[in-house]
């Protein structure tokens, strides 16, 4: 079937929803984050050029509209459950790379084979775009979990997320993290919530870890 079964396949991204089994004020689809991760990263990038960083942007672009492709076969695990070991997260991933590779295999023509291996394969890595996507990506989840905060869910896995979430930034040494945590976080704190959480001090034990 060629490529048309990988355009096919990316409406399954519209229908994995992000954090299943929890009560969610709003659902998140797979494709919705894949999106905001692509915003954020673009964002995150301009910033690092504003002080002289070289971006890829190319690699930037297909490593963070892509990142999450790899769901269409296993789904989303949930974050606690995703790291809860070392040895856990490296079997999953290896299972999601191994039917990525199956798929290209079978149905991406020969042409193109090594263009989806490179742009459909784990972007997280130590390079810049590497890193503005683990920036990106965690970015999301520390507003998905805000949200829910800020309106009272009190489950707890949106703390857990929360609080994850900034201290992994927080110890990414990029400008543009200095920058988030400067700028942008200090905004999102001061909004106005009606929540019994209090997401302040959250926030304040979180970035002292």
């Amino acid at each position: 079937m060629g490529i048309h079964k990988y355009f096919r396949s990316l409406n399954e991204l519209e229908r994995i929803i992000r954090c299943p089994g929890k009560f969610k004020f709003e659902e998140h689809s797979v494709a919705a984050h894949s999106w905001k991760v692509v915003q954020y990263a673009k964002t995150l990038a301009d910033i690092e050029e504003k002080h002289g960083a070289v971006i890829d942007w190319k690699k930037l672009y297909e490593i963070t509209s892509s990142h999450d492709y790899g769901e269409i076969f296993i789904g989303d695990i949930k974050t606690p459950v995703k790291h809860s070991s070392l040895q856990l997260r490296s079997l999953i991933q290896q299972v999601e790379e191994g039917m990525i590779d199956n798929f290209i295999k079978e149905h991406i023509p020969d042409e193109f084979k090594s263009i989806f291996y490179q742009q459909l394969r784990e972007g997280k890595d130590e390079s810049l775009e590497g890193l503005i996507l683990e920036v990106a990506d965690k970015m999301d989840q520390v507003y998905e979990a805000f949200a829910e905060l800020q309106r009272g869910n009190t489950e707890k896995e949106f703390v857990v997320m929360y609080r994850n979430a900034l201290i992994k930034i927080k110890h990414i040494d990029l400008k543009c993290v200095d920058y988030f945590l400067a700028e942008i976080l200090p905004d999102m704190v001061n909004e106005e919530t009606l929540s019994p959480i209090d997401i302040r001090q959250i926030t304040e034990e979180a970035l002292a870890l």
